[in-house]
């Protein structure tokens, strides 16, 4: 299916791994041109050198997100070199498991700055040139705000921010003509994903009893099966979707997890 996007500048936080890299790399595939924002060059360059020498365009910016004023040179610094943003994807951020009873004002703090303070700030700079291309914003959220996780506030409520916001910009963005819609995420297998497994007494044994609750499969959510919702949602394709929490999680959240074993 033709998505078209070709040519349109994609902004993409959090680009260079994990999700961000799948939503990079299928609109890249699609056509369009992904901008990359994240903090480490070196990473951000393996996928950019990467998709041009397969004979795609994409592109990159550094910038820390967790600090506003890095957050605004990017986006000044995207349309100094492309002329225009079409479209914002914020991705970036960690569950870094700052919790109730062992957190702390200052991580709580911290946690949001890197979890949903930048996802307001980039949809506000960029929010000129989405008005003039009538482009989107796709959020990426995750099912903590809805299941909770345990151990992880900060992040459970960033999240809980970003299904809020999306609601609430795609209200204050319909006379703009501008959609606005979150992807949610349970389960997928990323380089954080896999750091955290790594992590546990019995990794092994732990992801297999993950996955024996995830209904459809019994498997985790590939990255490109949430790059293509993400790709779908920008796109024309879905031009009467706005407001949408939109689960690519395998039934994780909503279907009786029994099923499973079922």
């Amino acid at each position: 299916m033709d998505m078209q996007l070709k040519d349109k500048i994609i902004i993409v936080t959090g680009g260079a791994k994990g999700i961000g890299e799948g939503i990079v790399r299928v609109l890249a595939a699609e056509g369009a041109i992904p901008v990359i924002v994240g903090r480490s060059e070196e990473d951000n360059n393996i996928i950019v050198n990467d998709l041009q020498a397969a004979g795609m365009k994409a592109y990159q910016v550094v910038a820390e997100l967790s600090k506003p004023e890095e957050c605004e040179n990017a986006v000044k610094e995207i349309i100094e070199k492309c002329g225009r943003i079409e479209g914002l994807v914020n991705n970036a951020g960690v569950n870094d498991g700052i919790g109730l009873e062992n957190g702390s004002y200052d991580g709580f703090i911290a946690s949001l700055h890197k979890n949903v303070v930048h996802y307001y700030l980039m949809a506000h700079y960029c929010l000129p040139e989405l008005k003039r291309s009538k482009g989107h914003i796709v959020n990426i959220s995750s099912k903590t705000a809805e299941t909770g996780q345990g151990n992880t506030s900060a992040y459970a409520a960033a999240n809980g921010g970003r299904n809020a916001l999306t609601r609430e910009w795609a209200v204050e963005l319909l006379k703009y003509g501008i959609r606005v819609n979150a992807v949610i995420v349970a389960e997928s297998w990323t380089p954080l994903y896999e750091k955290w497994i790594s992590s546990l007494p019995n990794p092994e044994e732990k992801l297999k009893a993950i996955t024996a609750t995830i209904p459809l499969e019994n498997r985790m959510t590939t990255t490109e099966e949430i790059a293509n919702m993400v790709v779908f949602l920008l796109s024309q394709k879905s031009s009467h979707t706005t407001g949408q929490l939109i689960h690519v999680d395998g039934g994780y959240v909503h279907l009786d997890r029994a099923l499973a074993n079922a």
